[in-house]
């Protein structure tokens, strides 16, 4: 082999199987994905971070735990929470983790991964259908669908400044509504 030629490795990508989650029905809102997952998680005594991969009439074709954290925090990147989507052929995605404070409310950090995530599903041609909080009582969650926070249409332009997100903006309205109704 002369000094101007390499040797470029053929490799494969597979998906591998594990443990399975029982879903009884089509995941087409946030109370069926917490029906699906919510178990998994609710006890976790860190935050655990996962994609719930669909096919188009919401059938649930997989779970991917994506990350695994600390306490309070978990650290996620688009490509870790793609990979399962693309690999299982996925027609929609629905991310979902816990808050082992109990607190709903989303961090910042939640906030950005979510807009992130939107935009480049929307880019992959993967829609990013919800974001989903889980309480540790298998009944409280934060649905970024709900709060109308997920939905992305426009042109694709990443922000790295917090205040120029739009979610942003909606959650701050958002999380003083709730204060005013738990008052």
């Amino acid at each position: 082999m002369s000094q101007n030629e390499f040797e470029l490795d053929v490799v494969s990508v597979k998906l591998v199987k594990s443990a399975k989650v029982h879903a009884e029905d089509k995941i087409k809102d946030p109370e069926s994905a917490i029906r699906a997952v919510g178990e998994l998680l609710k006890d976790a005594d860190r935050e655990v971070v996962g994609v719930i991969n669909l096919a188009s009439d919401g059938t649930p074709i997989n779970l991917h735990i994506v990350s695994i954290g600390t306490l309070n925090a978990t650290l996620v990147e688009p490509r870790e929470m793609l990979k399962s989507s693309i690999l299982s052929n996925a027609a929609r995605m629905i991310m979902v983790h816990n808050h082992p404070s109990g607190d709903m409310m989303p961090s910042k950090e939640d906030i950005m991964i979510t807009d992130r995530m939107a935009k480049i599903c929307t880019m992959v041609g993967i829609p990013l259908i919800d974001h989903v909080i889980v309480g540790d009582d298998n009944h409280s969650y934060f649905s970024f669908k709900e709060k109308g926070m997920v939905e992305y249409k426009g042109s694709i332009r990443y922000e790295t400044d917090l205040k120029h997100i739009h979610l942003y903006k909606v959650a701050e309205r958002s999380m003083k509504d709730d204060e005013v109704h738990r008052r």
